[in-house]
């Protein structure tokens, strides 16, 4: 079954086709990074009308790619939710259009289903059940993952996530858009344990996380500092080491609780290698692995739409013909494969 994915749920806009029996035949990306960093962040508007002007040449390039017809497509599987809703209309409204003119099946896919199984693309031999640490730019969760669509949350923010706690930091710090990456890249510079933060919540028990107050710490070592390019870099050296050790003692906590052996890690702030090099040690020392997709399937991407989707399909699920999508959607509620 050959399945185009298409994923426009914010500010990137990804295409790839996906074939159950060989493997992702091919994908493609395009960033608006250049678009919204004259305003330090996504303007929801302007991301709607730049998907509309490069979703189709984005799919005739992925087919292309592909060695494919758009006839020989047999489903086609896109985001819906949750997102940017405008955002989220233009993937939903061309792929259930699409769908409807060639005659094949088509299913809304859930954003963070699609990066919780993005491991699985590459990896076939990784099944559940096992814990899924979810790090992308709004969200930041730990799903015991039982089954394909079985899933309960044990976990999330409170507050901010841990990827907009990396870019309003950045931000703060006056580090260009988009800052969470940039303040990564400066962190390596940067010299560890001058400048020590809490790491949020691991005192008491539990699994949800709360980075807000770690933001501010940031703010007022910053504004009392003399705010150098090197003190610029050991701030953000801190930061980091406080948000990858949240995060690791709370996954470490996740995996005890739960009894599983292994940790999934999906999303952007799942490609900061200080948080990989973390956790493989973590689950290394507890008998266990930590299992990543490759830096560019963290991101959003069309591969990890098409891959779900066409799990899905092949069990039998498809949208029916109207085009309607969910900014806000509990994972939880989705129906097993």
């Amino acid at each position: 079954m050959r399945v185009l994915g298409i994923e426009t749920s914010c500010d990137e806009t990804g295409v790839a086709v996906y074939d159950t029996e060989t493997g992702l035949r091919a994908h493609a990306l395009y960033s608006q990074i250049a678009l919204h960093a004259e305003y330090g962040g996504v303007v929801p508007e302007l991301a709607s009308r730049d998907h509309v002007r490069k979703l189709l040449p984005l799919i005739r390039q992925t087919l292309g790619e592909a060695g494919l017809d758009i006839a020989d497509l047999d489903g086609v599987a896109y985001t819906a939710g949750p997102g940017l809703v405008g955002a989220l209309m233009v993937g939903a409204a061309a792929g259930r259009a699409l769908a409807w003119s060639l005659e094949v099946p088509a299913i809304g896919v859930h954003h963070m289903e699609g990066h919780l199984l993005a491991p699985l693309l590459e990896d076939p031999s990784l099944q559940p059940p096992f814990v899924a640490l979810l790090v992308s730019g709004g969200h930041t969760q730990l799903v015991a993952v039982e089954a394909i669509g079985d899933y309960r949350l044990l976990g999330e923010t409170l507050d901010d996530a841990a990827g907009e706690a990396f870019d309003k930091t950045a931000k703060l710090m006056g580090l260009p858009y988009p800052g969470g990456p940039e303040l990564a890249r400066l962190a390596e510079s940067g010299r560890p344990g001058l400048f020590k933060f809490s790491r949020p919540m691991t005192d008491r028990p539990g699994l949800d996380f709360s980075f807000s107050g770690l933001k501010t710490q940031v703010l007022l070592a910053w504004q009392a500092s003399d705010r150098s390019d090197q003190t610029r870099a050991d701030i953000a050296r801190g930061f980091e080491d406080a948000v990858v050790d949240t995060l690791a003692i709370k996954c470490e906590r996740a995996l005890k609780q739960s009894g599983a052996r292994t940790l999934v890690i999906a999303g952007g702030v799942g490609a900061n290698l200080r948080l990989r090099a973390k956790l493989q040690q973590m689950t290394g020392k507890l008998g266990g692995r930590a299992c990543f997709p490759r830096p560019a399937f963290c991101t959003d991407n069309g591969a990890m739409i098409a891959f779900a989707g066409a799990l899905r399909l092949q069990s039998g699920q498809q949208a029916d013909a109207t085009v309607t999508v969910a900014p806000r959607w509990d994972m939880a509620s989705l129906p097993p494969v």
